[in-house]
């Protein structure tokens, strides 16, 4: 479909520089490069079963520190103090916002690493 509109804006398409780059752009989209995993569906498989087992172990690791720090273990953290603040009350009002952004850069790095590994990465 996506082919088809571009060959429609390239009949129909007005203004010089549009028509002459379009065609480059129909050549990109429909360039395929041997190592694409659309050929390989077990490769396929595999790399989307690794990123959602990382997917679900980061968003357990955050809600166990936003909900079962912040909520559920609150009264038994309220008894250590970190700061002058009793920790429950840090957690659920700090902590995890900070875990939450530490693991975004997790994800950052493991997503790049996975993409390496499956030769899908953008270099």
């Amino acid at each position: 479909m996506c082919c088809n509109y571009l060959n429609f804006l390239l009949i129909h398409g007005k203004g010089v520089a549009f028509r002459h780059y379009l065609p480059l752009l129909l050549v990109l989209i429909n360039k395929q490069t041997p190592n694409s995993m659309a050929q390989d569906p077990g490769k396929m498989k595999a790399y989307w079963k690794k990123n959602l087992k990382t997917l679900f172990f980061l968003l357990l690791v955050w809600f166990v520190v936003s909900f079962g720090f912040g909520i559920l273990l609150v009264e038994e953290l309220n008894t250590i103090r970190l700061g002058g603040y009793k920790l429950g009350f840090w957690f659920a009002q700090q902590g995890s916002i900070y875990a939450f952004v530490v693991l975004i850069f997790i994800y950052v790095y493991r997503m790049n690493k996975l993409d390496k590994e499956f030769d899908v990465d953008e270099e």
